[in-house]
């Protein structure tokens, strides 16, 4: 997967960090209220795809509203040797059908979501703001600065 060239080097560390790891979360409102919604996501250029489950409905307030999408390796063990990060976009929200090639990069859906059978849909994110935050141990950060 080639990167957007006209992105940002923060644009560009973020998407790098999406693509280890294959789910984050969608934020929005819904009825005045913010809310998180699990998702599945892959990179294509410089945009956010996204997989839900249609069955939530939590796709109809994404849809045609401003979304922050959020990323993480906090909870991974191996995080202890690389450091810890977080990616957050925020941007438009629209609905897409997606290709048969990013079809494929999102891979097999689950079969059942809350036991239901899994009804995907697709949103799309173009990120307007992205924001990468990184966590590393003081011994790493030592050995970061020695020279």
């Amino acid at each position: 997967m080639s990167i957007d060239p006209t992105a940002s080097a923060d644009e560009q560390l973020a998407f790098e960090l999406l693509r280890r790891t294959d789910y984050g979360r969608v934020a929005t409102s819904m009825r005045a209220l913010p809310f998180l919604a699990a998702a599945r996501h892959i990179v294509v250029g410089g945009q956010i795809l996204l997989r839900l489950h249609r069955g939530y409905g939590y796709h109809h307030a994404c849809v045609g509203s401003v979304v922050a999408y959020g990323a993480d390796n906090l909870d991974v063990a191996t995080a202890r040797q690389g450091g810890q990060w977080t990616v957050q976009c925020i941007g438009l929200c629209e609905a897409v059908e997606p290709s048969n090639a990013e079809l494929e990069l999102f891979g097999p859906a689950p079969h059942y979501a809350d036991g239901e059978l899994f009804d995907p849909v697709y949103l799309r994110i173009e990120p307007q703001v992205t924001k990468v935050h990184t966590l590393t141990a003081a011994r790493d950060r030592g050995l970061q600065h020695a020279r």
